[in-house]
């Protein structure tokens, strides 16, 4: 039987456990080193296919125009590209989005909505491209695309895009939304940005790991310190939280994490967080749920 729906489709959130900027190439993208934790935490998308072309996205959301929106760009992409493959123009479909990250916040949001358009859309389109296929069809549209449609926790290197599978703690984080929009360009175009850190090998994360160490405490997100200086409720939220464990801002912002062993100790820290701020809890993921459509 042909599928035309597709619904409770998982878009995960992500972490970047630490982030690195080694230096800047000459077309001006930097080069970083990070790794990229997955969370059980995030939006949710449904598809459902239309009788025509069109590619509609059936939920507003504020600020994103859909031409703007990087579900879209990424179906319609695919789309043309099972054009080319077969000749035939595939059905639109209606797509409506439950949005609970916020934008600006380092999380991966609107990258992993995207991800899981492609992900689905393959399916939904009987269109069989590999993964690495979707990968490279996503990378155009953001860096952390190809990383949520790898779908395992991964160091990444590169622009973020050489992605190599990487064992993670298995373990609870609280999140703090501090209540900012972080513009990713301002933070990375910013005078005392460090670039120039030395570069680590997956062998040292892993070696952190081994000896018993939290993940949160290797490294350092070179982006915090020029976010903190910009927006003071980043720092406010890696000051409060700090006082429970390793405070680090994720991405280039906002949103603040620190790690925990147990369910329960995340839970004691998240009553206490001042009303001021959105936070939540979640556990770490091994793999992308939406892995097994591949």
């Amino acid at each position: 039987m042909t599928l035309t729906t597709l619904n409770n489709c998982p878009a995960p959130a992500k972490l970047n456990l630490f982030l690195h900027v080694n230096g800047r190439r000459a077309d001006g993208y930097h080069l970083l080193q990070t790794v990229f934790q997955l969370l059980d935490h995030g939006d949710t998308l449904h598809f459902a296919l239309r009788d025509d072309t069109l590619i509609r996205r059936v939920t507003e959301l504020a600020g994103v125009p859909q031409e703007q929106d990087l579900v879209i760009r990424a179906a319609k992409l695919l789309q043309a590209e099972v054009l080319r493959r077969t000749g035939a123009l595939p059905r639109g479909v209606d797509i409506a989005i439950d949005k609970v990250l916020p934008m600006g916040g380092g999380l991966g949001g609107g990258s992993s909505d995207a991800a899981t358009a492609l992900m689905a859309l393959n399916r939904l389109w009987q269109a069989d491209l590999t993964r690495e296929e979707l990968m490279a069809l996503g990378l155009p549209l953001g860096a952390d695309i190809p990383f949520f449609i790898f779908g395992e926790n991964a160091f990444a290197e590169g622009v973020g895009e050489a992605l190599q599978p990487v064992a993670t703690p298995d373990c609870w984080y609280v999140v703090i939304e501090p209540g900012v929009q972080v513009p990713t360009a301002a933070i990375f175009c910013a005078e005392g940005l460090t670039r120039n850190t030395e570069p680590v090998t997956i062998a040292d994360f892993s070696r952190h790991l081994a000896e018993g160490n939290d993940a949160g405490g290797f490294g350092k997100n070179d982006l915090q310190q020029v976010a903190c200086s910009l927006f003071k409720p980043v720092a406010d939220a890696v000051e409060w939280l700090g006082a429970y464990g390793e405070a680090r801002m994720t991405g280039s912002g906002a949103c603040v994490f620190s790690a925990f062993g147990s369910q329960e100790e995340a839970d004691a820290v998240l009553s206490n967080v001042p009303p001021v701020w959105v936070a939540w809890k979640a556990k770490a993921l091994g793999r992308h749920p939406m892995l097994t459509m591949l």
